[in-house]
C-alpha cells in the first residue's frame, strides 16, 4: 500500500469532480438554463454525473430547477459581490462608472486584470448587469491597452507569448512591435484609445486609475459608436473628464 499514491490519486478525482462542477455551471450560463438531457448533450458528461452534480449544486443554493430546467443561482451574486468589493477602490470606482456614464450619456465601463484578461467590474449602460464578471482580451480593448501600459516589457512581452495577439477584428494590433508602440503612446498622453479594435463601429476611450499610494487599480472608461466618437471627441474632450473621474476615485480614497 502507498499512502502518497492513493492520495495522489485521491487528488486527481476531486480535481475532475471540480472540473465536471465547472462545466456544468459554464454550459447553464451559457444555454441561460437548460435541462439535464441538454445538459448531458453539452457537456458530453453522462446523465448520472450530470444530474447528481445538479442535485448537489441545488441542495447548495448553487443552482435553482424550474419545471425540470436549470438556472445558476443568485448565491452567486452574493460571490461576485464579495470579488468587487474586495479592494475598497472597486466600491469607489463603481458610483464614478455611474456619473460618468449619466454625464456623457455613453457607455462607461471599469476594468481590471485577472489572469491576463480584461475583466469588467463595473459598467453604466444598457443591459449594465449583463457584462459584469465578464473577460475579454487585454489588448483589443481601450481599457485592457491602459492596463497592458503599467506593465514592463518583459511582462508584456510574456503576455505575448502565452496569451498571443488575436484579431478581434480587423482593426485589433497583432504585432508586438505594433503593440509595444501602441502602449509608449498611452504612457506618454496619459490615455488610450479603442479604434474599433474589439467590435466594429465601436470606439472607446480609457485611462488608468490610481490609489493615494499611486498603486495602479484599473482602467476607467467611456465607448459608443463611431458616428459620436469623432477624432475631437476622442482626444480633446473624453480624455479630461476621464481624467477628472479617475482623480474623484483617488481623493475618494484618499479620505475613506
Amino acid at each position: 500500500m502507498n499512502p502518497e499514491r492513493d492520495e495522489a490519486e485521491t487528488d486527481s478525482i476531486g480535481v475532475s469532480t471540480t472540473r465536471k462542477t465547472f462545466a456544468l455551471l459554464e454550459g447553464l450560463e451559457e444555454a441561460e438554463g437548460a435541462t439535464i438531457a441538454e445538459l448531458t448533450q453539452r457537456t458530453e458528461l453522462p446523465k448520472s454525473t450530470v444530474y447528481r452534480h445538479l442535485q448537489t449544486l441545488t441542495e447548495l443554493g448553487y443552482v435553482i430547477e424550474r419545471d425540470g430546467r436549470y438556472y445558476v443561482g443568485f448565491r452567486f451574486v452574493e460571490l461576485g459581490e464579495q470579488a468587487r468589493s474586495r479592494r475598497m477602490g472597486y466600491t469607489a470606482a463603481k458610483r464614478a462608472v455611474f456619473e460618468l456614464g449619466q454625464d456623457t450619456d455613453e457607455l462607461a465601463v471599469f476594468i481590471v486584470e485577472e489572469d491576463n484578461e480584461a475583466v469588467y467590474v463595473h459598467r453604466y449602460g444598457s443591459l449594465s448587469n449583463t457584462m459584469i464578471g465578464q473577460r475579454r482580451p487585454l489588448h483589443s480593448m481601450a481599457s485592457g491597452k491602459v492596463i497592458l501600459a503599467e506593465w514592463d516589457d518583459e511582462s508584456v512581452s510574456q503576455y505575448v507569448r502565452d496569451v498571443g495577439l488575436e484579431a478581434v477584428t480587423s482593426n485589433t494590433i497583432t504585432d508586438p512591435d505594433a503593440l509595444f508602440d501602441e502602449l509608449e503612446r498611452i504612457r506618454s498622453r496619459g490615455y488610450a484609445v479603442n479604434d474599433q479594435e474589439h467590435m466594429d463601429g465601436l470606439r472607446g476611450v480609457a485611462v488608468p486609475v490610481y490609489t493615494p499610494d499611486d498603486d495602479f487599480l484599473g482602467g476607467l472608461s467611456v465607448f459608443g459608436p463611431t458616428s459620436r466618437f469623432t477624432d475631437d471627441y476622442v482626444h480633446d474632450n473624453l480624455p479630461t473628464r476621464l481624467g477628472d473621474k479617475a482623480g474623484e476615485i483617488k481623493v475618494t480614497l484618499a479620505y475613506s
